[in-house]
């Protein structure tokens, strides 16, 4: 047996690697595994088309275990169908899941539909799931006053089913949450009392629902049933107390500015009578010179002033005589004076 020379087994062994490169990217652009598990399940994909969404970039088992579902549960989708949701950024596996779900359940669903709620962002198979089985949201506490200023506490349980209408363009749970809320602050407020609210709290949910609240909204409201409501502080005892205050701090500032004002009008009473006093001295001081001068031009004579002069004696007896407590009181101020 002749031996191969170098270069002949170098040739072999460079097309058994080639040979086994081009057979692996033939298996890669030539899916035969999914082209024969989609003969026998019987969903009739070509070669062609899987050579096609490799090239376009488009998973092929996910295209077409997806289509092979739809298929077993009587759904009539397309390969293109598929592709055209999955370039559009789709989640198809969730679609296809959804479609059965509605399907089974007798709710309306058409694939345009179900492929809309999904680019929108919403999750359809979870949308279809709550329309089958209602959702219970907890409502965050909701403060509100009564008529009689009595804070209420209330926590209600809002019983929901999607809508599969809405769910394009449809608010969400938290305007659901935001509107329930609204609603038992405008009925609690409403009510007279908080005792009839505490008697009948079921008033709150009847008045809740007659509002029409998930209009617009990707859900429609089926109950709603107060859980639980507390009684909270004396709103309206607290603001009259605040009120109060505020009226004594008013009447406090007015009346330290009468003070003042009565001070400053004291003060300037006082400077006045100074001011007075100091012109009655200096009229007094005037007297001698008017006397001085009466002598000088022989309008007083010497008797004319003794006169006068008894004159005052006599008047200060009368009114000594008249009232001895005040001169008894001069007489010890001048003592202590003189001490």
């Amino acid at each position: 047996m002749e031996a191969l020379d170098p270069s002949s087994s170098m040739f072999i062994l460079i097309a058994a690697v080639a040979g086994i490169v081009l057979l692996f990217i033939f298996l890669y652009f030539v899916p035969v595994n999914l082209w024969i598990t989609a003969q026998f399940s019987n969903v009739r994909v070509g070669i062609g088309e899987l050579i096609g969404m490799r090239i376009r970039k488009v998973p092929p088992s996910i295209i077409v275990n997806s289509l092979i579902t739809a298929t077993k549960a009587g759904l009539q989708l397309t390969t293109n169908d598929l592709e055209t949701h999955y370039m559009a950024g789709g989640n198809i596996p969730n679609v296809i899941r959804a479609l059965i779900s509605a399907d089974k359940a007798n709710i309306n669903l058409t694939f345009k539909q179900a492929t809309a709620i999904d680019l929108a962002g919403r999750d359809v198979f979870e949308a279809v799931q709550i329309s089958v089985n209602p959702k219970v949201i907890n409502t965050p506490n909701v403060a509100a006053v009564a008529a009689d200023g009595i804070q209420l506490i209330a926590k209600a349980r809002v019983t929901v089913r999607a809508n599969i209408a809405q769910l394009v363009g449809g608010a969400g749970e938290e305007t659901i949450l935001a509107r329930v809320g609204e609603g038992i602050v405008t009925s609690i407020g409403s009510a007279a009392t908080h005792k009839s609210v505490l008697e009948n709290p079921d008033k709150i949910s009847k008045l809740v629902l007659q509002r029409g609240l998930d209009a617009g909204t990707a859900f429609e409201i089926l109950s709603i049933d107060i859980a639980d409501i507390d009684v909270g502080t004396n709103i309206g005892a607290k603001l009259q107390i605040d009120q109060a205050s505020a009226d004594l701090k008013v009447a406090e500032a007015r009346a330290e500015e009468r003070r003042a004002m009565a001070v400053a009008l004291e003060q300037e009473m006082k400077a006045r009578n100074v001011e007075m006093r100091a012109k009655v001295i200096e009229a007094e001081a005037e007297v001698p010179k008017a006397l001085a001068e009466a002598f000088r031009s022989g309008k007083l004579g010497v008797m004319d002033y003794y006169r006068m002069e008894n004159i005052k004696s006599d008047t200060s007896m009368r009114e000594s005589i008249a009232n001895p407590d005040s001169e008894s009181k001069d007489s010890s101020k001048g003592k202590s004076d003189k001490k």
